[in-house]
């Protein structure tokens, strides 16, 4: 799988045990360059179906922010799945601590191989709450830093092509990225045609 390929790329495999990074849209990751349009550049061919203004490149901050996250594994073949499960046991952990996600669901690769993947699916939350969770469920901060913005639009399997260009992107510009790479979903995995996703990929660099 390209992910796996990916985090091969990016250096051994990561592990973590509370969320890393994310982004929440513009208010959550604030570009610092205008955004790299992989068509443009040459020896580079982004993903169909980009719509104009969709960032491949874009350079950008991530903030430090509170998130809940719920951590798993997965093989490749029932992968989003398995990610819908864990956004749901999620969703249910929130209604019960009465919290409200504060920004889009996120995904952190941390760790990936050609059979499967281990994860964190997370939620940012404005605050931690006064009685922190137990077991597979914690509570942590997103440390901020540099990263790639790229943008996938359609199904979770489509994204292999995203992640081959990438790939070629971070190969063509010689970029150092770090161990790990972070999904955010626009739409929302659960509830949302599986068949017409948006996805925000951040690449973490040096």
């Amino acid at each position: 799988m390209p992910r796996s390929h990916l985090c091969t790329n990016l250096a051994a495999p990561f592990a973590i045990a509370m969320v890393v990074a994310f982004g929440s849209g513009s208010a959550a990751a604030q570009a610092t360059s205008p955004p790299a349009v992989a068509d443009s550049i040459p020896g580079i061919s982004s993903p169909s179906p980009l719509q104009p203004g969709d960032a491949f490149g874009e350079t950008v901050t991530l903030p430090e922010r509170t998130v809940v996250s719920i951590k798993g594994r997965s093989n490749w073949d029932n992968a989003f799945e398995t990610l819908v499960d864990a956004f749901k046991s999620l969703n249910e952990y929130l209604a019960k601590a009465g919290l409200k996600p504060n920004g889009s669901f996120l995904t952190i690769y941390t760790e990936t191989d050609d059979t499967g993947f281990s994860f964190l699916a997370a939620a940012p939350i404005a605050k931690a709450p006064a009685n922190l969770p137990k077991g597979d469920i914690a509570v942590g901060q997103a440390p901020a830093g540099k990263a790639l913005k790229f943008v996938h639009r359609g199904s979770y399997d489509a994204m292999d092509s995203t992640y081959e260009a990438i790939t070629n992107y971070l190969d063509e510009k010689q970029l150092d990225a770090k161990d790990l790479f972070i999904e955010e979903y626009t739409t929302d995995p659960v509830k949302s045609d599986p068949n017409k996703l948006v996805i925000n990929v951040y690449v973490p660099v040096k």
